[in-house]
């Protein structure tokens, strides 16, 4: 996503955060944060592939906040969300402006988007557990 972002906004800054999903509590662990002490932009576009829980958008949303950025100045963009997904990152963030390409309707035991798209870090990585 941040490749596609960057062909519209060839000068923007970049600022990576990482945080996953804990699979057994599904709760969000942060391990990698490249925030600069200020705030330099104006306008953020959080990227976030797929929005299952709402976990991890909602601490990434969290993070940036607290940097200093307010809630009117961020977007989040997604591929794929859960309807519940979703309804945890409005309730938690109720202006801010989300973009998804589509929904679907559940989650599953696992925490995983039902039919959704399988995990995005094990696509990426190739960490698949056949």
């Amino acid at each position: 996503m941040t490749d596609a972002l960057l062909t519209l906004f060839p000068s923007a800054s970049v600022y990576h955060l990482g945080i996953f999903r804990e699979k057994v509590s599904l709760q969000p662990v942060e391990y990698y944060s490249k925030l600069p002490p200020q705030p330099t932009v104006d306008l953020v576009f959080l990227l976030d592939p797929l929005i299952a829980t709402g976990g991890t958008a909602v601490a990434a949303l969290n993070m940036i906040t607290d940097w200093g950025v307010p809630i009117a100045k961020i977007k989040l963009l997604s591929v794929l969300s859960s309807e519940d997904g979703l309804k945890h990152v409005q309730k938690e963030f109720p202006d801010l402006e989300i973009w998804v390409a589509a929904v679907d309707p559940q989650l599953t035991a696992a925490g995983l988007i039902f039919p959704g798209l399988g995990d995005t870090g094990d696509r990426l990585f190739n960490t698949l557990k056949e």
